[in-house]
């Protein structure tokens, strides 16, 4: 072969190459756009949780919700979770305890209050003052939870009689050693951490100790942020408090939750208690409450109310650490929600 033709023939190879390279290259930007959805990305294909983008609802709007921190785990997760599906909603969930969120919604500032109570009848006096009309929905039960510092090794079971020695307003800059409490505990300082006056928690725990919502001693280190009262308990070797059972749930490496003694023998703060009726007097339900014109005339705020009561999505309140209520529980929330029931005075 000539030095021409094999000059010639080199040529044509490259040009062939380069043909088919410039081929390959255009297949595979093809496959990536369609791979790719023409550029939008495909959040349930990525966490494996919701519907893709292009299957959302299309809903838009902004929801509030504030009140109890009890409660603020189980709406945050279920804010998430209907926001993967539903992105062009935002909805903000604040923690301000049962009380300060019941100020927000008589205001009108938010549709949804997170509640560890039943709502007071000077409240609902409050709302329908302004105008707002309010549905309870109980969307799942506590185990209220007496924790101390994983150092402490004698308060293991508790009476109800000794919470109230702690914790009775008459306890107040007289009971401040453990042995007061206990001859056998022993000869330490008592360090006491609790939920502030606006808590629902405060207000549970003080009517099932001491006889009276509101009855309590009051030089103890409060706070309605519960992550507070844990780093509190966790700190020091003679602190106790309480607080929802999500709290202890997330941080039981961190402290130790204190059986009770109801009346009928120790018992510890679980699932299974909960369900057995065991666990008393501790034990209580949890609740939102819906502005009943938010949710007739928000398709947003309808829409995730629904999603909050849908019996699908209860293992979402399980890991937080609460006891998710039965489908038929959940259907009778919804139906007092379709239905417009109206909470009032008794």
């Amino acid at each position: 072969m000539s030095p021409v033709s094999a000059e010639f023939l080199s040529e044509g190879v490259i040009q062939m190459l380069s043909k088919i390279a410039y081929s390959l290259s255009l297949v595979a930007l093809l496959g990536g756009l369609v791979a790719c959805g023409g550029g939008t990305t495909d959040t349930a294909a990525d966490s494996g949780d919701a519907a893709p983008a292009e299957e959302a609802s299309g809903l838009t709007g902004t929801i509030t919700i504030d009140g109890s921190s009890t409660v603020f785990p189980i709406s945050e997760a279920m804010a998430e979770e209907f926001q993967i599906a539903n992105p062009d909603v935002k909805i903000t969930v604040g923690a301000s305890g049962t009380g300060g969120g019941f100020e927000k919604f008589c205001a009108g500032e938010t549709q949804v209050s997170n509640a560890s109570r039943g709502v007071k009848p000077e409240e609902i006096a409050k709302c329908a003052e302004a105008g707002i009309e309010m549905i309870e929905v109980p969307v799942a039960t506590d185990a209220l939870t007496v924790v101390v510092n994983p150092d402490n090794d004698w308060a293991t079971c508790m009476t109800i009689d000794e919470l109230s020695t702690i914790w009775s307003p008459e306890a107040e800059g007289t009971i401040d050693n453990w042995n007061q409490v206990n001859p056998a505990y022993p000869d330490a300082p008592l360090v006491l951490y609790g939920p502030g006056t606006d808590s629902g928690t405060f207000d549970y725990f003080t009517d099932e100790v001491n006889g009276e919502e509101g009855a309590s001693r009051g030089d103890y280190t409060a706070s309605e942020d519960d992550n507070v009262l844990v780093q509190g308990v966790e700190g020091d070797t003679n602190a106790l408090g309480y607080f929802g059972y999500a709290y202890f749930f997330e941080n039981q490496d961190r402290m130790k939750a204190v059986e009770i003694d109801g009346g009928s023998g120790c018992v510890a703060p679980d699932e299974e208690t909960v369900l057995a009726g065991e666990y008393t007097p501790f034990s209580r339900p949890l609740f939102i409450y819906v502005s009943k014109a938010a949710y007739e005339e928000d398709e947003a705020v309808k829409a995730f109310v629904n999603f909050y009561l849908d019996p699908t999505n209860k293992d979402y309140v399980g890991d937080t650490g609460y006891v998710a209520l039965s489908d038929e529980q959940y259907a009778e929330s919804l139906a007092k929600v379709e239905g417009g029931e109206v909470k009032t005075a008794e």
